[in-house]
């Protein structure tokens, strides 16, 4: 089945004058492994650009919503909007699923590795928004996507926003005044599918292992059994 970019750009609000810009922030490395003569280009150099503008976009609303909070408070909320979770919930409300580019393999991966790719994608689309449309188009999208999906104050008031990393960055500061370090340890596998193990330290002393598809995963993995290893 041919994938309509145009019905996806009528789906998610915006008009794109170069809808190529959609097309590539969805395209998935492993795609252009079997379609070597397409043309296109993957969605990596899309993805980073639209991590830094979703993370200014985010940023700016917590600071205005919260006059009051500190640095360290609204860095957490932050990782609570913009983690792959709240992401692969904004890929779902916009059904981002059925326009993504993959090899035929990576297309019968429904797990994990999926989540990924679709997290990742949600920032190539919001970096293909930035680019074609500008500033006030993507932080429009990621108000009705991600901002109306998530409920901040919810997060705020359950204190859910304090995931593994935080909280052993919590536990660390109190008892032992130290904050936590992460550090790359292996990568292994191709680049559409590869593998991470970070450590994490307290100084130059390595608590214990994270092993995920990304590296922010790798790092909550870590910090959770560095927990129970100090039984924090």
């Amino acid at each position: 089945m041919k994938i309509s970019f145009e019905a996806l750009a009528e789906h998610i609000g915006v008009q794109f004058d170069d809808l190529s810009l959609l097309r590539t922030a969805c395209t998935h490395r492993s795609y252009l492994n079997e379609n070597k003569g397409s043309g296109l280009e993957h969605n990596e150099r899309m993805e980073f650009l639209g991590d830094a503008v979703l993370e200014l976009i985010i940023t700016s609303f917590l600071y205005r919503k919260f006059p009051k909070k500190n640095e360290g408070d609204m860095t957490s909320y932050r990782s609570a909007l913009v983690n792959a979770n709240s992401l692969m919930k904004v890929a779902d409300h916009v059904g981002l699923n059925e326009y993504i580019l993959l090899s035929r393999g990576e297309a019968k991966d429904k797990g994990r590795a999926r989540s990924v790719i679709l997290s990742n994608a949600v920032e190539a689309v919001i970096g293909a928004i930035y680019l074609d449309k500008g500033y006030n188009a993507a932080a429009n999208f990621i108000s009705e996507n991600l901002l109306n999906v998530i409920d901040i104050d919810e997060i705020v008031k359950n204190k859910t926003w304090l995931d593994a990393k935080s909280r052993f960055q919590e536990k660390a500061q109190e008892k032992m005044g130290i904050t936590p370090s992460y550090r790359t340890l292996k990568e292994l596998g191709p680049d559409h599918e590869k593998q991470f193990t970070l450590g994490v330290f307290l100084g130059d002393v390595q608590i214990a292992t994270g092993s995920g598809l990304s590296k922010q995963e790798a790092e909550q993995i870590a910090a959770e059994k560095a927990l129970a290893v100090k039984k924090w």
